[in-house]
Parts: C-alpha cells; structure tokens; sequence
C-alpha cells in the first residue's frame, strides 16, 4: 500500500473530486477546512428506455477534467499536495483490452435487472450473500446487472475483459492504474467485507473471474502521479500524488463530521441516504441495513433511497412545466403555504424504483389521495413529504437493527430551503443539525486525501473541522400528521406492488413515445 506521502513544502491544498449522479463537483481545500476554489460541470443521466439510467463516461470524464483545471488556475498548481475522489456508488460499465468503454455507465438507478434480484433474493442465497459483501440484492448491485449482462447480452459480455466503475475507469484515465477502493468493491455486491477480499460464489453467479475486476486498494491508497493527458488536460505536475478515495455516502458521513459511533448523517442530493459509522463491518439478521467501507477501521451502515431532489427536479419540469419563470425555490415557497400533509395527498416519489428499506426491485412513483381541491403547491409538497417520510422508514430500520443514533447531521443541495430541513425534521420527529459546509462527500474525499499524505493524523479531526450552523427542531402539530401519515405511506408500497410489476411488465413492451 502506497499511503502517507511527503508533500512538496509549499503544498498546502488538497483538491476533493465528487462525481455525482448529475454533476461532478471539484474543490479545493486547506487543511482547516477552508474551500478555496470550486468549479462544477453537469451531465446528463440519459434513460433511453424504461428502467435503464446510463451516462456517458466520456462526458464525466470531461467534467473532471475540466474541474480540475478551473481549480487549478484559481489556486495555482504548485500549492496542489495531491487529488482525492469521491464517486457515486453501484456503477459498472464493460471495458475492452485497450481500456476503452464497451457500454455506457449503467448507474444506480438502472433497474433493468429487477427480475434477475427477484430471483437471486427468492433463491435462498440472496440473504447470506448481503450479510457477507454488506450490499443488498437490489438492481442497484453490480452484481445483479453482470447477471443480466451474462444473461440479456451475451456477445457483449465475453467480449468484456474488464468490469469496472465510473471511478475505476477514471482513475486509470487519470493515473494510469485500473484500481477499485473497497469502499467502492464493498458496494459492488462481489467482495466479501469481513474478509476484504472477492467473495467467489458472487463472483460465480456473475459469471466472471477475479483478474476481470480492478485491483483491490485501500481508499487511502495513493497512486504515484498522472498520466501524460492527465497532466495536459488539469494543468497539475505529472508527479502530482492521486488518492484513490471512496465512495460518495461513506465520504459524505466523513464530509459532515458524522465519524463518530451513534452520529447518523443524513444526505440528500439527487437520491438519498441515512448512515451511521461503525468500527467493524455487519449487516443486521434481516438485512435491513447496507454495510460499506470508509477506510480500514471505519465502516458505515445504513440506508439509501433512488429519489432525493430527483422528485422535485421532475415536478417542476412536468408540473410546472407551463410556467417557465418560476425558480425551484419559488416553488418550495409556494408549497411552504400548504400546511403538513398536503390535504390528505401523498407520494409514493419511486421514479427511479426504490432501494432502502424493503430493497425490492420493483416500485413505480403514485399520487394517492388526490382530489379536484388539490392544487399545484399541494403536489410539490407531497413530493417533498414522500422522500421525508420514506427516509423515515430508512431510521427505523436502523433503529430496529439496534444501530445507536443520537445526534442526526443532514447535508445536501435541497436542504438549502426551508420546507426540506422542517419536513425532515418532523417527519423523524428529531432535531437536525445543518454544518456550515454543503460539500459533504467532496469535503469527505479532501479529508481522506489529507490524511492518506500525511497532512493530517486522522479522519477523526472531522468532527471538529465541520461545525453545525444550524439545527432544525420538529414541529410539534407537524409531527404528529407525519405520525398519522407514516403508516398508510408504508402500507401503500405493498398495496400497490402487484400493479407496479404488471405495469413494469406492459411498459418493457411500450414506446415510451412516438
């Protein structure tokens, strides 16, 4: 392992790399916690069919790139000690011998191979497989979707050298080395996270050998230096020191100062997550909760949900689509006039299907309750509403897997108005706390980075590098509707499950449009 690096006097900056789900963000910080410099640039996640959600690696390539490079030319290249990243969880894509792309990233919210968890999870092994690799048998896991590749595409998939990440193939883009961390490997459903090692019988069923996947390395792990286009496309050294990082919802418990045991981090930006750090890797009896590494003696378990700020993204665009002034926080405004519970309406918000707590692989989004009185701002809040409460369902799973949690840290883009931070907070019934700093997982990577080059001893300095700013106290009335609410808003997923999988099964032989 290559960790703990001398850094050049003078180098006093570490850059964190977030790849998002819609966006990557880079920047720069000191080891105060101190952002410097930031640049941010989009992308699409393209769903060319129901089910499918895939990005262009290429275009997130770029991104970083070019990130990296406004960064630079703001801070200057001799203050850089090094790189560090952070990446959204659950990608695989297929790579031919020279390295090149052989499919689109097929991200998180692919739920193409739904039927193929079905019958992984019905066969009797699919809990036994959760509590050794930590991931749920869900669409999601890598695993899951090398079986429909082994099964859907054939030809492809024995054309396929190497099964890789977004970030793996990034990092050797970028570095040079096809390597995966194993906070990463942890979420990929293949790696055994008490032995920290491939788990053969996942690997089996994937239909795929250990040399087909990238080298397991710490998430401290530090690659020597960048690749000559690397070099090139950022401005940096080429001897500028890559840290291999982690993966976006470890990094984000990191990013919020929630290292400590009974300090959940709550985080929503395109999706969602709650988590919690533990010192030993452990999925619950039931399998409720996910299990994934942050570095060697810190893991985090919890829960993850497909729809986040996903669901307000689509409500304005296709409920308020007509009126194209209006901002997205104009919207949340107007639904701030509409008291909690939204008159009776709620939504089910599963557009991109639904992981935690049930982690089935079938869930379609639904307005129940609605009337002829219910106007826009009703909508929007009960979109809102819906990924409070389905969150809610995630703290009580950890709850009943005795996870201990006093103390609730939220961060992400959405918690930037109002009407997120008091719904949540009345949908737990719990008071939160909002740290001054937004960039949780970004902020994250830059932490594991500084420690992993030796700038500072631990990750532990977190907690005190990320203050809270604010804490947000549930409301009494609010409280109690959530309350009343949670029950039906639960029972509802399984009342409406046989109609989901019969729709799922009508729209996979339906244009989408003409």
């Amino acid at each position: 392992m290559r960790s703990r690096v001398q850094t050049a006097a003078g180098c006093d900056i570490v850059i964190g790399i977030d790849m998002g789900t819609t966006a990557t963000k880079v920047v720069a910080y000191l080891v105060t916690g101190e952002a410097v410099a930031q640049a941010s640039h989009g992308y699409p996640l393209d769903e060319p069919v129901p089910g499918r959600a895939e990005q262009d690696p290429h275009a997130i390539l770029d991104a970083v790139f070019r990130g990296v490079r406004e960064v630079v030319e703001a801070v200057g290249s001799s203050r850089v000690a090094g790189l560090s990243f952070s990446s959204a969880m659950h990608s695989l894509l297929a790579l031919d011998a020279a390295g090149d792309p052989l499919t689109p990233v097929v991200t998180w919210a692919d739920t193409r191979a739904a039927e193929d968890a079905s019958r992984l999870r019905d066969s009797g092994s699919g809990l036994a497989l959760h509590r050794r690799t930590g991931t749920p048998v869900h669409p999601m896991s890598p695993l899951v979707k090398l079986i429909w590749f082994r099964q859907q595409e054939p030809e492809l998939f024995a054309s396929a050298v190497t099964w890789a990440g977004i970030k793996d193939w990034v990092l050797l883009r970028l570095a040079g080395e096809l390597v995966v961390d194993h906070s990463l490997a942890s979420a990929s459903g293949l790696m055994d996270i008490h032995r920290v090692a491939w788990d053969e019988e996942a690997l089996s069923r994937a239909g795929i050998r250990a040399e087909q996947l990238p080298r397991l390395v710490p998430t401290t792990e530090v690659l020597p230096g960048l690749t000559s286009e690397a070099a090139e496309a950022t401005g940096l050294p080429s001897s500028t020191p890559v840290v291999a990082g982690a993966g976006d919802g470890p990094l984000a418990n990191l990013g919020v100062g929630a290292v400590r045991p009974g300090v959940a981090a709550c985080s929503v930006g395109t999706s969602g997550a709650l988590r919690v750090a533990v010192d030993r890797p452990a999925v619950d009896p039931n399998g409720g909760v996910f299990c994934y590494a942050l570095t060697e003696d810190r893991w985090v378990t919890g829960g993850a949900i497909n729809n986040g700020g996903v669901v307000l993204d689509w409500v304005r665009s296709e409920i308020a689509g007509g009126d194209a002034g209006l901002s997205t926080a104009q919207l949340l405004d107007e639904a701030m006039t509409v008291p909690a519970g939204s008159g009776g309406l709620l939504m089910l918000p599963y557009l991109l299907g639904e992981r935690a707590p049930r982690w089935g692989g079938v869930a379609r989004g639904a307005y129940v309750g609605l009337t002829r009185s219910h106007r826009r701002a009703h909508l929007v809040r009960a979109a809102v509403e819906g990924v409070a409460l389905q969150l809610t369902l995630v703290l009580q799973s950890m709850r009943q897997a005795d996870l201990p949690i006093h103390e609730i840290r939220a961060t992400g883009g959405v918690m930037k108005h109002a009407i997120w931070r008091q719904t949540l907070a009345s949908a737990f019934g719990e008071s939160i706390g909002f740290p001054a700093s937004p960039e949780g997982s970004g902020f994250g990577a830059a932490l594991l980075g500084m420690q992993a080059l030796g700038m500072i001893d631990s990750i532990d300095v977190a907690a005190d590098l990320v203050p809270v700013a604010e804490v947000t106290a549930p409301a009494a009335d609010d409280v109690d509707v959530y309350g009343e609410l949670l029950p039906v808003f639960e029972r509802l997923y399984g009342a409406l499950l046989p109609a989901n999988v019969t729709l799922q099964e009508i729209s996979s032989r339906l244009p989408l449009a003409h």
